[in-house]
């Protein structure tokens, strides 16, 4: 008789929980996570190894667009259960040695955590045992001021990133936020948003008649009004 052999369970925090803490060291110093990062907002990611080709192509992009994510309170921390001496050597053979994709001289100035114990990687879920055993996938967290995670995205160890889609996911968020409002498919700032459905017959009756103001109506339940670029970004950003 076969032994079944059962995969140990993975923890997976959800959005709306709050994020896991730990302390941890980095290229960076010390961190106590999130306490550190309290009022900023915080794209916490996993890469499966150093010295990998997706991971640097990775990294670079990251820390080449690490000012554009600042000036909307986004602070980024990266994790891999490499050491802290493979996480130093690596980082400075991209600033010294590679250039890909237009980008040369790259220097990440963001922390990488140590966690050779994985225990960090356990604790957001970020060891998925039918990918790898002994690396943590391409986890993805956007966690508020508060502390409280808004997304979760994981991608498998052969896909990398969409950097501009993560940048997009933290706007979306923050305008969301800000305005009392949700984002469409494909949503971009500057494009209309979806205003809060109607609570009531009598608002379902006016948005229906025309009565809701500048809003358009595809359906009582399905309303769109403008919201422009330079509010968003007005709003959001910081100058």
């Amino acid at each position: 008789m076969d032994t079944v052999v059962e995969k140990p369970a993975v923890s997976m925090p959800r959005i709306g929980d709050r994020a896991p803490e730990f302390k941890a060291v980095t290229t960076q110093g010390e961190i106590n996570f999130p306490a550190d990062y309290k009022g900023s907002w915080v794209i916490l990611f996993s890469h499966p190894a150093d010295f990998t080709p997706v991971c640097t192509s990775e990294f670079m992009t990251f820390a080449s667009m690490e000012e554009k994510f600042a000036k909307a309170n986004t602070k980024l921390v990266g994790l891999s259960v490499d050491g802290l001496y493979s996480h130093i050597a690596w980082l400075r053979t991209i600033k010294d040695k590679i250039e890909y994709n237009g980008m040369k001289n790259i220097e990440v100035k963001f922390p990488l955590i140590e966690d050779i114990t994985m225990e960090v990687a356990h604790k957001y879920g970020m060891i998925q045992p039918g990918e790898s055993n002994t690396k943590a996938v391409r986890a993805v967290f956007v966690i508020d001021p508060n502390g409280i995670i808004r997304t979760v995205i994981y991608y498998p160890l052969s896909l990398g990133r969409n950097f501009e889609e993560l940048y997009r996911v933290v706007i979306a968020l923050q305008t969301a936020d800000a305005f009392s409002v949700a984002t469409p498919a494909d949503w971009q700032p500057g494009d209309e948003v979806i205003v809060p459905t109607a609570g009531s017959c009598g608002v379902a009756k006016d948005r229906m008649e025309g009565k809701a103001g500048e809003m358009h109506c595809y359906d009582w339940f399905f309303c769109t009004k403008k919201l422009d670029k330079e509010t968003v970004f007005k709003k959001i950003l910081k100058k």
